[in-house]
């Protein structure tokens, strides 16, 4: 089974790869699978989960019926019900997985309420996700394909940055602080780079009158052939 996998890999992989340049995209094909995504793919564990995840999507699909939630809040708070009321337990990783796969992005829906969080357990700050909402401070899930990364120099303040770069252009966007990390930039090419000496002019003007005389011996030989 497992060659016949890596068969079905490589062309998905080549179909991807002819589709991009049909489309004449600028984007570099792909060279294949990255090897941690591939090991993935080929764990029978991964299949043993998605087939149990697809059994359970037909089991809600029955419970719940065909509506089509447009919140995504009120859809879990059904999802959470339902799998209570037939007593079925997912974990965290098999719940993301599984919204994922029910789910797709809609820019005027409703916010996802990632937690609430009672009066004096958290501040409002929403320069940092906390918001004052219904029921306490709410912190709303970040769309992964939103998430950016600024560099900020060290002895400027996180906030202030904040404040003038990116909340005037993203008004919604917040600090996640377990992101945020302190590093140093070294350029290795300007502290270690150690340049090849320039050779003197003398040395470059004797090439050159080397190479016209040569080329003016090789001219003379094809001139002389002709005659």
């Amino acid at each position: 089974m497992r060659p016949q996998l890596e068969t079905t890999l490589a062309d998905w992989v080549a179909s991807d790869e002819g589709d991009e340049e049909e489309d004449g995209d600028d984007a570099v094909a792909k060279k294949g699978l990255p090897e941690k995504k591939k090991k993935k793919l080929l764990d029978a564990k991964t299949w043993d989960r998605d087939g149990r995840l697809v059994d359970l999507a037909n089991v809600l699909r029955k419970e719940l019926g065909g509506e089509l939630f447009e919140d995504h809040n009120q859809f879990r708070d059904k999802v959470d019900a339902a799998l209570k009321k037939l007593k079925l337990k997912l974990s965290a990783a098999e719940l993301k997985v599984f919204y994922k796969a029910v789910s797709w992005r809609d820019e005027a829906a409703t916010e996802v309420v990632a937690k609430v969080h009672k009066a004096g357990k958290a501040t409002v700050n929403p320069l940092y996700g906390f918001y004052n909402g219904k029921g306490g401070i709410i912190e709303y899930e970040s769309d992964p394909d939103l998430r950016d990364t600024e560099q900020v120099p060290l002895q400027e303040d996180v906030e202030a940055f904040m404040q003038r770069e990116v909340l005037p252009y993203t008004p919604d966007a917040w600090i996640d602080p377990s992101a945020t990390k302190i590093g140093y930039e070294i350029s290795f090419t300007r502290h270690f780079y150690k340049p090849q000496p320039l050779r003197s002019l003398e040395e470059i003007r004797a090439d050159i009158l080397a190479l016209e005389r040569e080329t003016e011996g090789m001219l003379a030989e094809i001139v002389g052939d002709a005659k």
